[in-house]
């Protein structure tokens, strides 16, 4: 890891919300979906952050309260986990990242409000289980980070990727990798309404022949498919798992204070890939299914503990 000395010691080293970091930063192509807007090395080995969170945004579901998407939290961490291995780890701008697990959870009472203008979150980041290639750069690690507004700690989430070279993760995806997704189905989506998104186009399920499909309603959606990509995003993977579970509980569960989510293999744009959601009082449990193989799983918490929260202190 290279820190500069400007970067540890110089003068000011406050954090800005001034402007968004370089969007290929964070593999995005819109300056539009850029959160983070400033990263620092601190005197510990980690890393502080600054992070707008926008007070309105098209695609995170409000569900009529001023609080923000928990959508917002987990794209928060996707781009630190992006932007902290190509700057600091020497992880080359081509490669590939690949989320294995990731968690989150908030804490009733702490969360910011999204009131006039941007929210201005300062995120507090350690790095471990750093693994690196034959040339030095890291191949994989994981993050923790804790989210603070006003000086308090309201979040905190953290996951565990890795990271191909544009010539192995050819050679991983081999014909998949100009997979691309295929139309979307015309019938048998949930109402927007009920599952507290906007428009249409954020509807993520359909429901066909029996079962719950993860069917994104737009192929080009700006924020789920702002590039083109040759498998099922995870943040696709977490939002279609969170409508499914206000679907299955009609309504009840909406807006989740805690998730996990595990990854165990791509999931396909083809065959459909189904989303099964178990809910039991304030948690559902869901899996992702692709044929006989589950591509993915995890569970989702929405009352006021949080018990995939670590100690917050």
């Amino acid at each position: 890891m290279n820190h500069s000395v400007e970067e540890v010691s110089g003068q000011d080293n406050s954090l800005s919300w001034s402007r968004t970091v370089d969007r290929e930063m964070v593999h995005r192509a819109s300056v539009a979906e850029v959160l983070l807007t400033d990263v620092r090395a601190d005197r510990y080995g980690g890393f502080e952050a600054a992070a707008s969170w926008p007070r309105s945004h098209p695609t995170f579901p409000r569900d009529g309260v001023d609080l923000h998407s928990p959508l917002v939290l987990v794209e928060t961490l996707r781009q630190l986990g992006i932007y902290l291995p190509l700057r600091y780890f020497g992880v080359p701008p081509t490669s590939h990242l690949l989320i294995g697990d990731l968690h989150f959870g908030l804490i009733a009472g702490r969360e910011p409000r999204a009131g006039q203008g941007c929210t201005e979150v300062t995120c507090r980041v350690t790095v471990s289980e750093i693994h690196r290639g034959p040339d030095g750069s890291a191949s994989g690690l994981r993050l923790d980070v804790k989210y603070l507004a006003g000086g308090a700690i309201f979040a905190r989430a953290g996951g565990g990727a890795r990271f191909l070279s544009a010539r192995d993760y050819a050679g991983v995806r081999a014909e998949l990798l100009v997979a691309r997704q295929p139309p979307p189905t015309a019938e048998g989506r949930p109402d927007p309404a009920e599952l507290a998104v906007a428009e249409p186009r954020d509807v993520l399920i359909a429901r066909t022949a029996g079962a719950l499909a993860v069917d994104p309603a737009d192929p080009h959606h700006p924020f789920f498919f702002d590039h083109a990509t040759d498998h099922v995003p995870g943040m696709v993977l977490l939002e279609a798992a969170r409508q499914a579970a206000a679907e299955a509980s009609d309504g009840a569960l909406m807006r989740p204070t805690a998730g996990r989510l595990v990854a165990r293999r791509f999931t396909e744009f083809a065959p459909p890939a189904r989303v099964e959601s178990v809910p039991y009082h304030l948690t559902c449990a869901f899996r992702i299914r692709q044929g006989t193989k589950c591509t993915a799983y995890g569970a989702l918490e929405y009352g006021r503990h949080a018990p995939f929260l670590y100690v917050l202190a």
